[in-house]
């Protein structure tokens, strides 16, 4: 039995748990530790193809033209596809919640926008007639100018990395970002005591799962196509592939399980949509699978993000006003960029009650990796920076960091910078519980703060 400190919010807390606090035996461990867990790969059906991809080797190129030849002439290959094969050529990964226009190409047709984008699906017999024939495929580029750096390529004249888009940003409700205004920062700078701005900057993460994406369709009897994935999102998976293939949800069934890593980096359907357009032209079974190099340089990373904050402070730590302009590399296309985007925007300007926010948060295409999900994107690298910047203005206040977020902090009542009041606060009592535990001794009036009181 576990006994919990409940003088922070007891009419919220309950002390008669049995598995918190103490050694409980995850249920799927035993069958990992003795090898008998399943994973998608574990499926062998006969007459099983193998699906392997030609990518580009150029970060931005006009496609002047694809040569087959020799590579229709491995023995072993069935069958090469290209975007003629693919009955909705363009991923849908946001359309379902109203989130467009789709940009990217499942198979290339006429331009190839990053490194690895993905141009012909090679299916054989085996992996080994696939990777010679991808090999053989010839490949006429035409290059194009490319841009690496989310500032560059919001700047006048750069070269447009996505035509679907039309320009080098992602557009929300009509604006060039997602945008956030409360109060005036203009004369909260002008109030200011200090004014420190920095910048704080990431590169993308990739998730590196042991297991790689990947999934196996086995055509069925009735014409219906199963699909064993290692998806994190089944429904996700099976409404936007049942949307590229042109086809109703219900001839389509996902088969899940156990995922061998994902942590985001699986809820974009990158490998079902031409795994199925295969196995419904040959009507065999497919499996494809993405190397080790593929998911180091093609699977969606965390994106590299740029935030600038500059703060009007006062002596005493009060912050009047902040400032922030955010650029998200949502790499050569938008995937989930923009709703990641959106939820940086809506984390801005962090936990504290500061009564003048701007903040422009900008979604931008470059040539690099497509960026999706990862743990908490959107939110994770803005936290990096907004806590970084809280360290740093306490340094130069010469000033206790834990003080000066707790006289910032948001309050119950308190308006936030997006109209929406706090509720539930807790960050008072998690500083101060913090500080308790590590002997880190504060004021009196600063232990007598609470969340549920006004200020």
């Amino acid at each position: 039995m576990t006994s919990l400190d409940k003088t922070f919010f007891p009419g919220e807390q309950r002390d008669d748990f049995t598995v918190i606090g103490s050694v409980t035996q995850r249920a799927d461990a035993l069958g990992h530790v003795t090898g008998r867990t399943a994973f998608f790969e574990d499926l062998t059906p006969p007459g099983l193809l193998h699906l392997k991809m030609a990518r580009s080797q150029r970060h931005h190129a006009r496609i002047a033209g694809v040569d087959l030849s020799d590579a229709l002439a491995v023995d072993g290959v069935v069958r090469i596809l290209t975007h003629a094969d693919i009955p909705n050529n363009l991923y849908t990964p946001l359309k379902l919640i109203g989130v467009e226009p789709d940009d990217e190409p499942i198979l290339a047709e006429d331009t190839v926008r990053y490194l690895g984008d993905p141009i012909c699906a090679v299916v054989a017999e085996t992996e080994a007639a696939a990777y010679e024939a991808v090999a053989r495929i010839r490949v006429t580029y035409q290059d194009l100018p490319a841009v690496f750096d989310v500032e560059e390529a919001l700047a006048e004249g750069a070269p447009l990395v996505n035509e679907y888009q039309g320009h080098n940003y992602f557009t929300y409700e009509g604006h060039h970002c997602r945008r956030l205004r409360f109060g005036d920062v203009d004369e909260a700078f002008a109030r200011a005591d200090h004014v420190f701005e920095w910048r704080y900057e990431s590169a993308p993460i990739e998730h590196a799962p042991t297991e790689t994406t990947g999934c196996i369709v086995v055509p069925q009897p009735d014409g219906r196509l199963r699909i064993h994935s290692d998806t994190q999102a089944c429904f996700f998976t099976l409404d936007n592939t049942a949307l590229i293939l042109g086809t109703p949800f219900n001839k389509l069934r996902i088969v899940g399980g156990t995922v061998g890593g994902g942590f985001g980096g699986k809820v974009d359907i990158v490998v079902e949509p031409v795994a199925c357009v295969a196995a419904m032209l040959t009507n065999r079974p497919v499996k494809f699978v993405y190397t080790r190099y593929e998911e180091m340089q093609v699977s969606s990373p965390r994106a590299a993000e740029r935030i600038y904050i500059k703060d009007a402070v006062m002596n005493d730590g009060r912050i009047l006003g902040r400032k922030i302009i955010l650029y998200v590399d949502a790499g050569a296309y938008a995937r989930h960029s923009p709703y990641g985007t959106t939820k940086a925007a809506a984390h801005m300007p962090g936990p504290y009650a500061i009564p003048n926010v701007w903040a422009d948060c900008h979604c931008v295409f470059t040539n690099r990796t497509p960026s999706s999900a990862m743990r908490g994107f959107g939110v994770t690298i803005a936290d990096f920076a907004l806590e970084s910047q809280m360290d740093r203005i306490a340094r130069a206040l010469e000033m206790d960091p834990l003080r000066l977020r707790l006289l910032n902090a948001y309050r119950d009542g308190d308006m936030k910078a997006h109209r929406k009041v706090a509720e539930g606060t807790a960050l008072i009592e998690v500083i101060q519980k913090a500080a308790a535990m590590v002997g880190h001794e504060l004021p009196a009036e600063f232990r007598r703060m609470s969340s549920a009181e006004g200020r």
